[in-house]
């Protein structure tokens, strides 16, 4: 779906880019397995890699991910992580996020606050001052800790 007219090696270039070749292969039928409307059968964060692979595959140069992260264990956000690594290279990336681990390496992060940017910098620039990335990295890291994570 991401470049119709990919060879199979393209896309399995992609895929192994996109931390999803080991999945793939344990399917049924492999590359080959039917996975259902929009990936029914697949994990939240099966469905996100597939995504990324897409991307990677269509090569644009900007992507625009929204909460990639949102409804995934902390195993496929690591995947995810990864992926999103390999998908970002010379491109523009706007990140949607609330999980902030999504965007710590950003080049620039902006906090928006009742439709205004209230706040902008790199992660350790947002962290020392207060204000409110600083407060939510704080609070989503005692939310960890008290998780076990």
């Amino acid at each position: 779906m991401g470049r119709p007219d990919a060879t199979r090696e393209e896309v399995e270039a992609a895929v192994r880019k996109a931390r999803c070749h080991e999945f793939i292969r344990r399917l049924p039928e492999g590359y080959d397995t039917v996975v259902g409307e929009g990936g029914a059968s697949l994990s939240g964060g099966e469905r996100q890699r597939i995504s990324i692979a897409r991307c990677i595959l269509k090569d644009a140069p900007i992507v625009i991910l929204d909460e990639v992260t949102a409804s995934v264990d902390a195993d496929n956000e690591s995947a995810i992580q990864q992926a999103i690594g390999e998908l970002c290279a010379g491109k523009t990336l706007l990140v949607i996020a609330h999980r902030l681990n999504t965007i710590r390496n950003a080049d620039r992060i902006f906090v928006i606050d009742g439709g205004r940017i209230v706040q902008g910098g790199t992660h350790g620039e947002l962290m020392a001052v207060a204000g409110i990335y600083r407060d939510m990295v704080e609070a989503q890291g005692k939310s960890a800790s008290w998780l076990g994570r």
